[in-house]
C-alpha cells in the first residue's frame, strides 16, 4: 500500500509539472486548474506515506536520505500551497513542482527500507529539530525561484523585450515583496533548527556545537541568509541584489543539505 501511495504522489506531482508548464505558455486556465488539483491531491497523498512510515517504524520518517528527500518535497510543496493560497500566486508552480517532482524521483531511486534509529537520535528533539530546517530549506527553496523569476522579468523589461512569461510573471515588486518574506521566515526557521540542534546536541553529546561538517555549514548558511536581511533593512538592498542573495543562498542550503554527506561525511551524514 505504501509503495502504490507513493507511485501516486509522484504520478501526481508530474502531471502537476507538466500542467503548469504547459500552462506558462499557453495561459490555459483548465490547464492551472488541473497543476492546482494535482498538486493538492500529490499533497495529501504524501502526507499520508509519511504518517504510514511514521506509524510502520515508530519514529518520525526523517533519519535517512530517502525519507529526508521526502520530507524536503512535501515540505516545499507545503510552503507553495501556503503561497498559493495567500497570493494566488500559481505561475511559481511552473518553477516549483518540476522541481518537487525531480527531489521526490531521485527519492522513489534511494533504499526506502526501515532501519532502526541509533540511541542518540531516539528523542523527541528529532522531529522538532528536522521539521524546523526542513520547512527553512523550503522557505529558501520558493525564495531561489522567486530570485530566478524576478531576474528574467528583470531582464525583460530592461530590454523591453516583452514575451509569454511576462504576462504570467506578478510585477517586480511583488515578487521582491515575496522573496523577503519568504527569507525572512525561512531565517526564523533556520535559526529555530540551529538552536534546537544544538539543544539535542547537548542532550545526546554532552556539547552544544563540535563544528561537525553540517553543523559548520549550516551556520555559513544561517550568515549568507543574515547578510541578505542585513543588506535589506540597513543598506537598502532590494530587487536584483536580493534576488542574487537569495539565490546564493539556496546553492548553500543545498552543500548544507546534501553536499556536506557526500562530501564531507560526519556526525550528520546520510550516507
Amino acid at each position: 500500500m505504501y509503495t502504490i501511495l507513493f507511485l501516486g504522489v509522484l504520478i501526481a506531482y508530474l502531471i502537476s509539472a507538466l500542467s503548469f508548464v504547459i500552462f506558462s505558455i499557453n495561459k490555459n486556465l483548465f490547464l492551472a486548474k488541473t497543476a492546482m488539483f494535482f498538486t493538492i491531491f500529490g499533497f495529501i497523498n504524501h502526507s499520508v506515506t509519511l504518517i504510514i512510515r511514521w506509524v510502520i517504524s515508530g519514529f518520525p520518517p526523517m533519519s535517512n536520505l530517502y525519507e529526508s528527500m521526502s520530507l524536503f518535497a512535501w515540505a516545499i510543496v507545503l510552503i507553495f500551497l501556503i503561497l498559493e493560497f495567500r497570493f494566488k500566486f500559481q505561475i511559481i508552480g511552473t518553477f516549483i513542482m518540476p522541481f518537487v517532482f525531480f527531489v521526490t524521483g531521485y527519492a522513489s531511486l534511494l533504499d526506502s527500507s526501515v532501519k532502526p534509529l541509533m540511541p542518540a537520535l531516539q528523542s523527541y528533539w528529532l522531529f522538532i529539530h528536522v521539521i524546523t530546517c526542513f520547512l527553512s530549506y523550503a522557505c529558501f527553496t520558493c525564495a531561489f525561484f522567486l530570485g530566478i523569476m524576478y531576474l528574467m522579468q528583470e531582464r525583460q523589461v530592461k530590454l523591453k523585450h516583452i514575451g509569454k512569461l511576462f504576462e504570467r510573471l506578478p510585477s517586480l515588486d511583488v515578487m521582491d515583496k515575496i522573496n523577503y518574506n519568504m527569507v525572512l521566515f525561512g531565517f526564523v526557521l533556520l535559526t529555530a533548527g540551529i538552536a534546537t540542534g544544538s539543544i539535542w546536541a547537548q542532550q545526546a553529546w554532552g556539547n552544544w556545537w563540535s563544528w561537525d561538517p553540517k553543523e559548520t555549514w549550516s551556520f555559513i548558511t544561517w550568515l549568507v541568509y543574515a547578510a541578505y536581511l542585513h543588506a535589506r533593512f540597513n543598506a537598502g538592498w532590494r530587487g536584483k541584489r536580493a534576488a542574487i542573495l537569495s539565490i546564493i543562498g539556496f546553492i548553500s542550503v543545498l552543500f548544507t543539505y546534501l553536499g556536506v554527506s557526500f562530501l564531507l561525511p560526519g556526525l550528520h551524514s546520510y550516507l
